[in-house]
């Protein structure tokens, strides 16, 4: 079903799909932490600060130590240590025009993931690349999984999609691939985050064949955000059998009885590579983002895998110099450093692992996150109410987190909580210690100290 487009935070009231919902209508006790009306809207996206404490009413002085934002989700360990030297003695990029054609980190990406130059173009941030797929479907339908990034909705409404969603399942954030392969009919574009945001759950790899192949035969395009796929590693994704060719190429095979079959090993961008059938088309854009494993927002520096005639097709519809020339120059000395990639991820898996350990220790239910954040929240209900709770328990103790009342089916509940320092760590694990026992001796919750997951 269609559903009309309602901004980044806009009051709606939830609907069948809504977290409200699916969870017990049971009312959230009372605590000495209530919860307050916000007076002024959510802001929309994570590294907003100021306008979060405005919206819970907490007054930064009243914090108990230095404020540590959590609401953005950058690598910790970032930037590279080079990169102020590096930057220092890049002035001469910027006294002159960029290369349109943006051939150095064209050719660097291009050789990091094997394939062609033709199939990758860069763009301001990976929000540029997501309105730039949205400009190339203008009037067309689009089908989103939630609860998931806004700027899907956001891209689609500019352009005229109209939009229909599927909602990931339970606390655990289940993809129904059936389910979202019967919803694929009429549709020209679907949108899945992977891993995905808010919730860092990470859709198996033979599921997004499964879809891929389907797409390819109702005519649709599957559009995978991977803008935080740096921080997963696909050689442990969870199901998939040891073992198998990891190089193996995405293909596509008729039979007799007319089943498809496929080899789906590998990063997914090597499903992008011609087969021994060129004609073939692989229905598949991807998208990537270099500034959140680099920890380099302000740069804005994403790009888009497809076909040769999608991204020729994408390249005529963006702004002109719309990457600046620090950006393009930077891209071959940050895939050069492959020790910070190596570290970087090493030190999130553990750091993640024993994070959500600790956080379910303290009865939090926290989702089995692939990313370099966690979504966790209270157990029992989950009502707006009880995440504000956390939220504003967290800012007193001057830990800022990332609400979700603009996110589609987690409708406040839930709090995302990007990965720090393991000193910072450690201070959001007794702080939200400190919040269940006020909630516990207020009679809020009866918190078990047994974990739960998501």
């Amino acid at each position: 079903m269609t559903e009309p487009y309602s901004p980044p935070g806009a009051a709606s009231a939830p609907d069948d799909d809504s977290q409200a919902a699916r969870q017990s209508p049971a009312t959230a006790p009372t605590s000495n932490l209530e919860p307050r009306q916000c007076a002024s809207p959510w802001p929309p996206h994570g590294g907003q600060g100021e306008a979060l404490l405005q919206c819970l009413g907490v007054d930064p002085s009243s914090a108990t130590g230095p404020l540590v934002d959590l609401s953005a989700s950058l690598n910790p360990l970032g930037p590279p240590t080079w990169f102020a030297d590096w930057l220092a003695g890049a002035g001469g990029h910027l006294w002159r025009y960029p290369d349109p054609r943006q051939p150095l980190a064209r050719a660097a990406l291009a050789a990091h993931h094997g394939v062609a130059q033709q199939q990758l173009w860069l763009t301001n941030g990976g929000a540029e690349a997501i309105h730039l797929v949205a400009q190339c479907h203008r009037g067309g339908r689009a089908l989103i999984v939630e609860p998931t990034f806004g700027e899907y909705a956001r891209a689609c409404a500019l352009n005229d999609i109209s939009v229909s969603r599927i909602m990931l399942q339970g606390d655990e954030f289940r993809l129904d691939v059936d389910a979202l392969c019967q919803a694929m009919t009429g549709v020209d574009l679907v949108f899945l985050c992977r891993p995905n945001n808010p919730t860092g759950t990470l859709a198996r790899r033979d599921d997004v064949a499964t879809l891929l192949l389907h797409a390819r035969r109702v005519g649709a395009v599957l559009v995978v955000d991977e803008a935080f796929a740096e921080f997963s590693d696909e050689g442990e994704d969870e199901g998939e059998d040891e073992g198998e060719d990891e190089s193996a190429d995405f293909e596509c095979s008729d039979d007799a009885a007319g089943d498809r079959r496929c080899a789906a090993q590998g990063p997914l961008c090597q499903w992008l590579v011609p087969g021994a059938d060129t004609s073939v088309d692989v229905p598949l854009v991807l998208l990537r983002s270099l500034t959140k494993f680099y920890t380099l927002p302000g740069l804005r520096l994403g790009y888009v895998m497809a076909s040769a005639a999608r991204i020729q097709a994408l390249a005529e519809r963006q702004v002109a110099w719309s990457l600046n020339g620090l950006a393009e120059a930077v891209v071959p000395e940050l895939l050069a450093d492959g020790d910070f990639a190596e570290a970087s991820r090493g030190w999130v898996d553990g750091e993640r692992d024993r994070l959500c350990q600790a956080l379910r220790a303290l009865g939090l239910v926290v989702s089995e996150s692939r990313a370099n954040f966690v979504l966790l929240r209270l157990p029992g209900a989950a009502t707006p109410q009880r995440g504000e709770v956390l939220l504003r328990g967290l800012a007193r103790h001057a830990i800022l987190g990332r609400h979700t009342h603009t996110f589609r089916g987690l409708d406040g509940a839930w709090v995302r909580l990007a990965l720090s320092t393991a000193e910072v760590n450690d201070r959001v694990i007794e702080a939200l210690a400190d919040i269940i026992a006020a909630e516990t001796a207020a009679g809020g919750s009866q918190t078990p100290r047994s974990g739960g997951s998501a």
